[in-house]
């Protein structure tokens, strides 16, 4: 009796986007119904204005998180994972990464707002210390519900 080999993880590599990545992009989100959804212009001048990161396994992308800067606070717009690789720490690495990148060039805050509904984002931000400032009622739409507001100071 043969035991079947582990499954060895892909390394996961976060890097900047690029334009050719925008389908990919857009995809996952789409396909993302907690995700905001936004035109391709608007992805196109967060690649040039923002900051657009992407987590690929082997050649696959497989999630992405954008945020802008503004006076030395950030703040998280978008973090998407591809339903097929939840759970697998990406979000973590995303989102960690985009800590890295703000606290090398000091940046005193992130900031990010999400779904009231979405414990699992929640629970994620928690966990990366991120502390709940407050909440904008009805913020979302379809379904409507509050924002929670969420920051963590660098």
């Amino acid at each position: 009796m043969n035991a079947a080999a582990p499954e060895i993880p892909m390394p996961l590599t976060i890097r900047a986007a690029a334009w050719n990545d925008l389908p990919a992009i857009r995809t996952i989100e789409q396909r993302a119904p907690s995700a905001s959804h936004w035109t391709a212009d608007q992805y196109n001048k967060l690649i040039r204005n923002g900051i657009v990161l992407v987590a690929e396994q082997a050649k696959i992308l497989c999630g992405f998180i954008t945020a802008q800067e503004v006076a030395g606070e950030w703040e998280i717009e978008n973090v998407v994972v591809a339903h097929e690789f939840l759970r697998q720490g990406i979000a973590t690495n995303l989102i960690g990464e985009v800590i890295r990148r703000a606290h090398a060039v000091s940046a005193s805050v992130i900031r990010l707002e999400v779904r009231e509904s979405n414990l699992a984002a929640r629970s994620l931000y928690e966990k990366l210390n991120f502390q709940q400032e407050g909440t904008r009622p009805a913020y979302y739409r379809n379904p409507e519900e509050p924002a929670i507001l969420y920051a963590i100071k660098l």
